[in-house]
């Protein structure tokens, strides 16, 4: 715990390999209130994961976490796309997991499903990834609108507006270092 509180504590945790740091998550805790009466967005919801066609990430990606998603996809040109991902295994065998936790599995999907040039030409990792959420996560499917931006000095931004059935529930941002 970085940060306590009665209402808001700041939270993190370090994965290390080799006694060295790589891996590190930071997180709010808030205190829930009913909002209910007040809720809502400006946002347009994205269109349902059954109107969208199945795609392969494969063609595009190799690896075995790939391979574990089920995508339908919207694709509109390069860098922009929605689509909808669900994971095709559970989490952790025979323990239940939150939506949350299952939905989180699927934040850095953002970066690789809208590509704005072929990864064999162009690298464009992401060194992080920024979750903002309004809503908690309902079902097993999770919606991106996603937009990737190259800028002209190596710099790169995808942008990704998060969506359950319900509709949109949060926002996540990735700063990319763009290598021809």
């Amino acid at each position: 715990m970085l940060r306590g509180g009665r209402t808001i504590e700041l939270v993190e945790a370090t994965l290390r390999h080799d006694d060295r740091p790589a891996l590190r998550v930071r997180a709010w805790l808030m205190r829930p209130n009913d909002t209910a009466a007040i809720a809502g967005t400006p946002i347009t919801a994205i269109a349902p994961p059954e109107s969208m066609p199945a795609w392969d990430p494969g063609t595009v990606w190799p690896g075995g976490f790939i391979k574990s998603v089920e995508i339908r996809r919207h694709n509109q040109g390069p860098g922009r796309a929605t689509y909808w991902a669900r994971a095709k295994h559970a989490l952790l065998d025979d323990e239940p997991v939150s939506p949350l936790a299952r939905a989180a599995t699927l934040f850095d999907l953002s970066n690789g499903m809208a590509v704005r040039a072929d990864p064999k030409d162009v690298a464009f990792p992401n060194l992080d990834l920024t979750a903002h959420l309004f809503g908690m996560p309902e079902g097993e499917w999770l919606g991106f609108d996603t937009s990737v931006s190259f800028g002209r000095q190596g710099l790169g931004l995808t942008s990704t507006v998060l969506h359950d059935a319900r509709g949109p529930i949060g926002m996540l941002g990735q700063a990319l270092t763009v290598r021809p």
